[in-house]
């Protein structure tokens, strides 16, 4: 029953920003951690960075990335958020929103993903 819905890909010139969001609809289950991986043509998804679903949100980040993106939470609102600044041509891929959940009637651990958005940066 857990959807996601990403936003906020587009088309940006090197050394612009851009946002991305991702609002989860996990019902009663209960989000273990949020994450945001990234996919270029041919290449393996990698992980970008990565947010705990518990108290105040510990993160992490790709050595590529870390200190130009900024990920974030709000737990009221389910959603994630990636901040991207400083955008390099390289940072081209198609995003994609990644959420674990705890379901405590099945007692079981899910895995889902957003649909992916496109980021584009020109040279």
């Amino acid at each position: 029953q857990v959807q996601l819905q990403e936003s906020g890909g587009g088309l940006v010139q090197a050394g612009g920003s851009l946002r991305l969001s991702c609002a989860a609809s996990v019902g009663a289950d209960r989000i273990i951690a949020m994450a945001w991986y990234r996919q270029a043509p041919g290449n393996q998804r990698e992980l970008v960075a990565h947010i705990a679903g518990a108290g105040s949100g510990s993160t992490d980040y790709a050595d590529s990335v870390r200190g130009r993106f900024t990920i974030s939470r709000d737990s009221a609102k389910k959603t994630v958020y990636l901040q991207m600044n400083s955008l390099k041509p390289e940072d081209t891929a198609v995003y994609y929103c990644n959420v674990d959940t705890y379901n405590s009637y099945r007692d079981l651990r899910y895995t889902y993903w957003g649909q992916g958005t496109q980021v584009t940066v020109s040279s």
